[in-house]
């Protein structure tokens, strides 16, 4: 009988020891803190890549519409709100009728920002704005104003670029700031 007590007494009985507990404990942790930081560096950016989608429906579907219904449409940016709206050539009244004066032009309602995104600056033929309401065009032919949109985001300091390309109203994006560069005399050679 003593022989098979001391047998018990040398095996290790079953369980987890207090160090092997708090070591998973630790690693648990580690892996939330990574966790924890990679999602706070991935929420901004996606809330900024929203925006841009956002956006970029409304130019989109502002320069379709442009050409659907052979007509100059517009969109008015309100740089100081971080708010757009597209403005039509058709009268308030609802009747369908186009517009004879800028007063008359039907206005959708104001879309915005999320409150962390902000309109850094819109350069619109060469002209750069950061305050104040500027527009641009789309005409019937799909051409537009050729305008480029610097989105900010705070506090991350984000940057993207909505670059509109003038003669066809095509849309290219850009992660950062982006400022295309006038053509030269030997790029039509």
């Amino acid at each position: 009988m003593t022989c098979t007590r001391s047998r018990r007494a040398g095996r290790a009985s079953p369980g987890f020891s207090l160090a092997e507990m708090l070591m998973v404990v630790v690693i648990l942790g580690m892996i939330a803190t990574i966790i924890t930081i990679n999602w706070r560096s991935i929420l901004p950016k996606s809330e900024l890549h929203s925006a841009v989608r956002e956006l970029s429906e409304d130019l989109n579907g502002t320069r379709s519409e442009a050409i659907g219904r052979n007509a100059e449409f517009r969109i008015l940016y309100d740089l100081e709100r971080g708010a757009w709206r597209v403005i039509t050539p058709f009268k308030l009244d609802g009747s369908g009728a186009m517009a004879q004066t800028e007063e008359e032009r039907l206005a959708l309602p104001w879309k915005t920002l999320p409150e962390s995104v902000k309109f850094l600056r819109i350069d619109i033929d060469s002209v750069s704005y950061s305050k104040g309401q500027c527009f641009v065009r789309f005409d019937a032919l799909g051409s537009s104003s050729g305008h480029t949109l610097v989105l900010a985001q705070q506090p991350d300091n984000n940057l993207f670029t909505v670059e509109v390309l003038g003669l066809t109203g095509m849309i290219n994006f850009h992660e950062g700031t982006f400022q295309r560069e006038p053509p030269k005399e030997s790029d039509f050679r």
